[in-house]
C-alpha cells in the first residue's frame, strides 16, 4: 500500500510539474523557442532544396506567379506567427489587413509536407523563396503550385480591386521596379458620363467586341490590343471617361508620365512592366510633343505604340492617349494602326447638359430647360466641367442652378460652341468596312481611315460618305440596319 502510495505522489508531483511548465511555456512564450529549437534539430536530419520566384523576369516583365504567391501567401493564418507583419486598413468599416514583412518566413503544409516561405527583399529586387524537403519535392511541388495559382485567382475574383499604377523616375539604389499603385476607386462609369446614351452604347459594344476577339486577332496575326485617341478642350470628360472605360472594362490603369521618361529605352522598359487586362494611359500627349518637355523622341512614341516591343508586350492591353487637339500633331502619330478610335470631346450641348442636370440635380425636366435649349442653339456652350461645378455649387435649389448655368451660358459661353453648331450628320452613302467608327458629334470621329476588310466579321460598320473632302464614319447607320 505504500508503494502505491507513493507512486500516486509521485504521478501528481509529476503532473503539477506538467501543469506548471505548460504554464511557463506559453504564458511566457518559451514554447516559441522550444519549437524553434525542435525545428533547427529537426532540419539537421533533412535534405532541403529552394526555388527562387523573383519578383521580375530575365526581360525585367513582372512576374506573374511571384504576384500570385504574395496573394497567397497574405491569405495564410500562419502570417501571424511570422516575426514581424504589417498591419493595415482594409477597405470595409474595421477590418485589419495582415501583410508580410520583409526577410520574414511563413510556414504552410501541403498534403502532409511542412513548406516554408522566405520574403526576401534586395537593394534591387524583391524575391520569394519556396524551402521544400527534396522527399517532398516529387510528389508534391507541381500540385502545390497549381493550388497556389488556384487559391490566388479565387482571392482575386473575390476582391476584384483595380489599381492605378505610375511611374517613377529611376532612384538611387537601381530599383527595377519603375510603376508604384493605389487602388483605383474611381467612381466613374458610362452612366455618369455626359454624352448621349446612343453614344455610349457604341463605345460600350466596341469594347465588349474587343474583349471577344482574342482568337480572332490572332487568326488575322495581329496583336490583340486596342489603341483610342481622346481630344477635346480642357474639362470635357476625356480623364473620367478613361476611368469609365477602366471600370467597364475592370482593367488596372497604367498612368505614364512622360515628363519621367529618362529616354527612349526608358519607354520601353516601362511598357515591359506593365501587366495584361491593363489601360496605358498617357495624357496631354499634344503638348509633351509639341513642347517637347519630354527626353523620348518622336521616334520612341511611335514605336511605343505600335512597334515590335508593343507587338510582343501589349496582348490584351487598350492604350488611350488624350489631346487637347491634334492639328499641330505628327500625321504618323494618327495613322491607323498606331491610333485604332478617335474619339471627340466637344463642349457641352443641350443633351450633355440635360444627363448632368440629371446626375448632379435629379432633374429629368424644368420649365428652364427650353430656355436653356435656346441658349445653346444659338452657339454659346460651356465645358461640362464648368456646368457641373455651377450645378454641384447650388445642388440644394435646382432652379437657382439651372439660372446660374443660363447667366455663365450668356456671358462666358457666348461663341463658344458656334464650331458645334449646325455639326452635320453623315448620310447615307455606299457600305464599306472600316476598322474604325464615326461619329460627327463626338463619339468615335476618324478622319482619312482606309477601309480594312478583315474587321468585316468583327465590327461589321458601316463606311458613310461625308459631304467633306475626308472622309468620315457614323455607327448610326449600323443601328438603322440593325
Amino acid at each position: 500500500m505504500k508503494i502505491l502510495g507513493c507512486l500516486f505522489v509521485l504521478l501528481c508531483i509529476a503532473l503539477v510539474l506538467l501543469f506548471l511548465l505548460r504554464v511557463v511555456l506559453f504564458k511566457t512564450g518559451l514554447i516559441y523557442v522550444v519549437k524553434k529549437w525542435w525545428r533547427f534539430i529537426e532540419d539537421c536530419f533533412h535534405v532541403y532544396q529552394f526555388f527562387k520566384v523573383p519578383e521580375f523576369n530575365h526581360g525585367m516583365q513582372e512576374n506573374q506567379l511571384y504576384r500570385k504567391v504574395c496573394v497567397y501567401l497574405n491569405s495564410l493564418a500562419s502570417i501571424e506567427d511570422s516575426d514581424f507583419t504589417n498591419l493595415f486598413t482594409g477597405k470595409k468599416q474595421g477590418e485589419i489587413v495582415l501583410r508580410l514583412d520583409p526577410n520574414q518566413v511563413v510556414e504552410d503544409n501541403f498534403l502532409g509536407a511542412r513548406i516554408s516561405w522566405i520574403n526576401e527583399e534586395a537593394s534591387k529586387n524583391r524575391t520569394f523563396v519556396l524551402k521544400i524537403r527534396k522527399a517532398d519535392k516529387r510528389r508534391i511541388l507541381r500540385p502545390y503550385l497549381q493550388h497556389i495559382h488556384t487559391v490566388a485567382d479565387e482571392l482575386d475574383q473575390m476582391k476584384k480591386d483595380l489599381k492605378l499604377y505610375m511611374n517613377v523616375g529611376r532612384d538611387q539604389n537601381g530599383s527595377n521596379a519603375r510603376w508604384r499603385s493605389v487602388a483605383f476607386s474611381h467612381p466613374s462609369t458610362f452612366e455618369t458620363i455626359a454624352m448621349e446614351s446612343d453614344l455610349k452604347n457604341k463605345v460600350k459594344y466596341d469594347l465588349e467586341s474587343f474583349l471577344k476577339a482574342k482568337q480572332y486577332y490572332h487568326r488575322l496575326g495581329r496583336v490583340w490590343k486596342r489603341s483610342y485617341l481622346l481630344f477635346g478642350p480642357s474639362g470635357t470628360g476625356k480623364s473620367s471617361f478613361v476611368a469609365a472605360m477602366a471600370n467597364f472594362l475592370s482593367y488596372d490603369v497604367y498612368d505614364l508620365d512622360l515628363s519621367k521618361v529618362s529616354d527612349d529605352s526608358d519607354l520601353k522598359f516601362l511598357l515591359l512592366q506593365t501587366s495584361s487586362k491593363s489601360v496605358i494611359v498617357i495624357e496631354d500627349l499634344d503638348r509633351f510633343l509639341t513642347e517637347k518637355s519630354t527626353a523620348a523622341s518622336l521616334s520612341g512614341i511611335l514605336n511605343f505604340m505600335d512597334g515590335i516591343l508593343s507587338s510582343c508586350c501589349a496582348e490584351e492591353r487598350v492604350m488611350v492617349f488624350t489631346m487637347n487637339g491634334k492639328d499641330q500633331v505628327d500625321p504618323a502619330i494618327l495613322r491607323p494602326g498606331r491610333i485604332d478610335v478617335h474619339i471627340h470631346f466637344p463642349l457641352c450641348d443641350f443633351t450633355a447638359f440635360k444627363t448632368l442636370a440629371n446626375s448632379c440635380l435629379g432633374l429629368k425636366d424644368h420649365k428652364l430647360f427650353p430656355q436653356v435649349e435656346e441658349i445653346f442653339q444659338s452657339g454659346a456652350s460651356l465645358s461640362p466641367a464648368e456646368i457641373s461645378e455651377l450645378m454641384i455649387a447650388n445642388r440644394n435649389s435646382p432652379s437657382r442652378a439651372l439660372k446660374s448655368v443660363i447667366s455663365a451660358l450668356q456671358t462666358d459661353g457666348d461663341g463658344r460652341g458656334a464650331a458645334t453648331v449646325g455639326r452635320r450628320l453623315c448620310h447615307d452613302g455606299p457600305r464599306k468596312t472600316v476598322e474604325e467608327i464615326g461619329e460627327p458629334s463626338g463619339v468615335f470621329c476618324r478622319e482619312d481611315a482606309y477601309p480594312v476588310k478583315e474587321f468585316k466579321k468583327l465590327y461589321g460598320l458601316l463606311r458613310i460618305k461625308s459631304n467633306r473632302k475626308t472622309p468620315s464614319f457614323d455607327l448610326s447607320a449600323v443601328q438603322k440596319d440593325g
